[in-house]
C-alpha cells in the first residue's frame, strides 16, 4: 500500500505527465488563424506595443477556449498596412471591419458579426449650445483620426483632403481629440459611442464639459473580412461566432461598450 504523501505526490506527478502530453498535441494540431490587429480603440489597444487591452483579445481569447480546432493569434499591423499585410498573407483575417472601408479592390469573403457600433460627434458644452450646432459642419475645427474612412467625407481618409476641406487636425489618439475640444483647440472631435463610453468612465468629470450628438455619421456593422484561401472558412468562422452569441461571451464582451447585438444579415 502506498503512503498518503507518496501517493499524493504520485498523483501530481501523473496529471502534470498528462497535461505535458496533451497540451503540445493541442498545440500542434490546432490550425492557426492570423488575426490583423491595428490600433483601433477600445477594439484594439497599440497592439504594436505589445498590449493586450481592447476588445479583440478578448474575443481572440473567447474565440481560443469555445474550441481545439483552431488556434487565433493576433498579428500587429496598422490601419494603413493592414490591407498590403492581408493581401500578402501575413494575416489571415481582419475583424471589425466594413467593406466601404477600402477592400472594394481586395479579394475577400465576409462574415457578418452581428454587432453594431455608431459614430457620433463631441463638441464642448456652451450656453445656448444644442443639437442643432451639429447640423452643419462649416466653418468648423474638426479633430479625426489618421487614417479613418468617415462618413460625412465620402469616405476618403485622404489626410490632405480632409485638412483643406474640413479644416480638419490629424492625430493617432481619440483621447487628444476629446481633449482638444474640451479646450477649445478644436470645435468638433469624431469618435465611436463605445470609445466615448469608455473615455467618459476614464475621465467622468468630462461628462459636464462636452457634448455628444445625436446625429450619427455612421453606423458600424462589423464584419470579420477573411483571405481567400485562409486556414479557416466563412461559414465555419460564423458558426463559432453564433456559439459565443449564443453562451452570451459576446454580450459579455461588448455590452459594457454600449456595442449592441443585432440580428446577422444573413
Amino acid at each position: 500500500m502506498i503512503p498518503a504523501p507518496r501517493l499524493k505526490a504520485f498523483s501530481t506527478l501523473m496529471l502534470l505527465a498528462v497535461f505535458w502530453l496533451a497540451a503540445p498535441a493541442w498545440a500542434v494540431d490546432a490550425i492557426e488563424v492570423k488575426v490583423g490587429a491595428a490600433h483601433f480603440p477600445p477594439y484594439t489597444v497599440r497592439p504594436e506595443q505589445g498590449a493586450d487591452t481592447g476588445l479583440l483579445p478578448q474575443l481572440v481569447d473567447a474565440l481560443n477556449r469555445a474550441q481545439q480546432q483552431y488556434r487565433f493569434v493576433l498579428v500587429p499591423t496598422s490601419i494603413q498596412r493592414r490591407f498590403g499585410d492581408f493581401q500578402q498573407g501575413r494575416t489571415d483575417m481582419a475583424i471589425f471591419e466594413n467593406p466601404q472601408w477600402g477592400w472594394q479592390q481586395i479579394a475577400h469573403q465576409t462574415v457578418d458579426m452581428g454587432l453594431e457600433d455608431a459614430e457620433v460627434f463631441v463638441a464642448r458644452q456652451a450656453n445656448g449650445r444644442d443639437q442643432h450646432y451639429f447640423d452643419d459642419l462649416r466653418g468648423k475645427r474638426l479633430a479625426l483620426f489618421n487614417g479613418y474612412h468617415y462618413a460625412f467625407a465620402g469616405f476618403n481618409p485622404d489626410p490632405d483632403y480632409l485638412r483643406k476641406t474640413y479644416n480638419a487636425t490629424l492625430t493617432y489618439s481619440h483621447d487628444s481629440n476629446l481633449l482638444m475640444v474640451q479646450a477649445g483647440r478644436a470645435d468638433i472631435a469624431l469618435v465611436t459611442r463605445s470609445y466615448l463610453s469608455d473615455f467618459l468612465a476614464r475621465n467622468p468629470a468630462s461628462r459636464e464639459q462636452l457634448l455628444p450628438s445625436q446625429r450619427i455619421d455612421q453606423v458600424y456593422h462589423h464584419y470579420a473580412l477573411l483571405r481567400p484561401g485562409a486556414p479557416i472558412g466563412e461559414q465555419s468562422f460564423a458558426t463559432l461566432l453564433r456559439g459565443l452569441r449564443d453562451s452570451g461571451e459576446l454580450a459579455r464582451i461588448f455590452e459594457p461598450y454600449r456595442i449592441t447585438l443585432v440580428p446577422t444579415r444573413d
